[in-house]
């Protein structure tokens, strides 16, 4: 079956409806195949997967590596997952997005080289995947406040996140990219 593919309000970024298929013995899909991917215009060569398992509070993010695009999704539970256009002369430049991920609802969403990204964890038991078009490097890592008031995301918190300690030091965009004109 093929895939879904809704575009964002962001250039570039894209939701993707994966097709699952279900029977009285489970569930069976496809994560990735290229050949799909390449027809939908991704044609990202991805080289690193990633697992991170989150309980509900906790905020990753938000996190960049100008080179690097990823697809992510959730294998257990719901996130609000946030992208933020970090591409200097982007029309968007300094925007962001926020989408629901849930495991039961087989979505993906799909963010290109320049972009920040962060999500927070809605439900106790959260496994969150993602593909990545360069391996993992911290000298090239760009960091920026979840709570920036110059982003004004806003995330959908009963209380305090739980933040690491690394990314609750994390500048402000202005500081980190120029300011949003």
């Amino acid at each position: 079956m093929a895939l879904e593919i809704t575009p964002t309000k962001l250039a570039g970024a894209y939701i993707i409806e994966v097709p699952a298929f279900a029977d009285d013995r489970g569930l069976f899909k496809e994560s990735y195949v290229r050949s799909k991917y390449r027809a939908l215009g991704i044609t990202d060569d991805f080289v690193q997967d990633n697992v991170s398992f989150s309980r509900r509070g906790v905020l990753r993010g938000l996190h960049a590596d100008p080179r690097m695009s990823k697809l992510v999704y959730v294998l257990r539970g719901e996130v609000f997952d946030v992208l933020v256009d970090a591409r200097q002369g982007s029309p968007s430049f300094g925007e962001w997005e926020g989408v629901y991920l849930r495991a039961q609802e087989h979505t993906q969403l799909y963010i290109p080289a320049g972009f920040l990204h962060g999500f927070l964890a809605l439900t106790d038991e959260v496994v969150f995947c993602y593909k990545q078009s360069a391996e993992y490097a911290p000298e090239r890592e760009i960091g920026v406040r979840w709570d920036d008031p110059d982003l004004s995301i806003s995330w959908p918190l009963t209380a305090p996140p739980e933040v690491s300690p690394k990314d609750s030091r994390n500048r402000r965009f202005g500081d980190a990219f120029g300011s949003r004109g």
